[in-house]
């Protein structure tokens, strides 16, 4: 009577697990998700993990602060080949809060979202959300490779919807225009109410971009400019002139840029000035010297060193005696690299990275600004790791 009680359940549960074996001979025949006769159109897309991590030691007026592991960068990017003439390509930042942008319509953690059409080696045409084609080797590098940005780069709309097209007519020279909305918030978010200013119909930037290459390759150049507008009759110009020396074991880059803003759009200015002025500054100017070396003493060791020094006027002040220049920034990032090892593109950084802030004597005397150091001593990894 014992046995037949036991038995009983295991009876009772012979048809669920035999419909349970029918169900997963079943799912064995269903489709995969991708293909096995697409699976071929992998080979047309990388998958990369830009990444830098880093162990920093921060020091502020020469005192230690705090020591901290820090995710500096993390940007996922997918890219491909639809088709021969067709390309895509996407790329998002995990390390930027991902909110989405009241006039483009996309997260503001999103870098590139974009389509690409070559009609023919000579022509190419984008659209979506593009890379503004600047000037310059700074902002042309992969951010990953930029421990600090110089002022004009770090505190600009780098990333912009909009579209483009490209014209090589030869394998040494590039140009490419692009026409962008000018800004990814609307223009009350980003100034508050001008007095005298109204918000322009259709906020546009226009850049214009030429890559050169010569001597077979040993000295290269970015040249660009660009003009926004921003409100009714208010426009920013930016350029920018990158150059590049490039010889057996040594490469160096210096860029100029220079950005004349009717209202100002880095905001540094402004925050200079909030207490003479509560509201946006107008008639901004920054300029920027940047410069970056590379020594490759091996195949494994490289020296490497990055510096600039940005430059921020207020040419607008209603004081006709004040000086227009109020603050100069210097930056400074001496460091050794290795990358140990032999097919990945992967290296173990140490530096120091430095900025410098100095204010004319008008700004710290009227506006109350002071001068102040930072630094910070890392060990890290950077890579921009194919996954797939």
């Amino acid at each position: 009577m014992r046995t037949r009680n036991r038995l009983l359940p295991i009876l009772l549960l012979l048809p669920f697990a035999a419909a349970a074996q029918q169900q997963e001979a079943q799912d064995t025949i269903f489709k995969p998700l991708i293909n096995t006769s697409k699976a071929t159109l992998l080979q047309n897309i990388d998958l990369i993990a830009n990444m830098r991590f880093a162990e920093r030691n921060q020091f502020v007026n020469g005192t230690f602060t705090n020591a901290r592991f820090v995710n500096e960068q993390f940007r996922l990017e997918i890219r491909g080949k639809v088709t021969d003439k067709l390309y895509f390509r996407f790329r998002d930042r995990y390390t930027r809060d991902p909110e989405t942008q009241s006039i483009d319509n996309i997260s503001r953690s999103t870098d590139l979202a974009y389509l690409r059409f070559d009609p023919n080696e000579h022509w190419k045409i984008y659209a979506g959300k593009l890379c503004a084609d600047w000037g310059g080797y700074e902002f042309d590098a992969n951010p990953i490779d930029i421990y600090e940005y110089s002022d004009i780069i770090e505190y600009a709309d780098n990333f912009l919807t909009g579209a483009g097209f490209g014209w090589l007519p030869n394998k040494q020279h590039e140009f490419t225009v692009q026409l962008l909305k000018s800004r990814t918030k609307s223009f009350y978010e980003i100034y508050d109410t001008i007095p005298g200013i109204d918000e322009a119909k259709f906020p546009f930037a226009a850049v214009a971009n030429w890559r050169g290459s010569f001597a077979g390759g040993k000295f290269q150049t970015i040249w660009s400019y660009s003009i926004f507008k921003e409100a009714t009759q208010q426009y920013m110009n930016y350029f920018a002139f990158g150059n590049q020396l490039q010889l057996k074991g040594f490469r160096l880059q210096y860029d100029f840029k220079l950005s004349l803003e009717n209202l100002d759009r880095k905001m540094i200015v402004t925050d200079m000035v909030r207490s003479r002025l509560h509201t946006t500054a107008q008639q901004a100017r920054y300029m920027s010297h940047w410069v970056s070396a590379d020594v490759q003493l091996s195949k494994i060791v490289h020296l490497a060193f990055q510096g600039m020094v940005d430059f921020a006027y207020w040419d607008g002040n209603p004081d006709p005696a004040a000086p227009a220049k109020l603050r100069t920034a210097w930056g400074y990032i001496p460091g050794i690299e290795v990358y140990p090892l032999r097919d990945v593109n992967l290296r173990v950084f140490c530096n120091m990275v430095g900025r410098i802030y100095r204010h004319s004597d008008y700004a710290k005397n009227v506006l109350g600004l002071a001068n102040h150091d930072n630094y910070r001593f890392s060990i890290g990894i950077v890579t921009p790791l194919i996954v797939l």
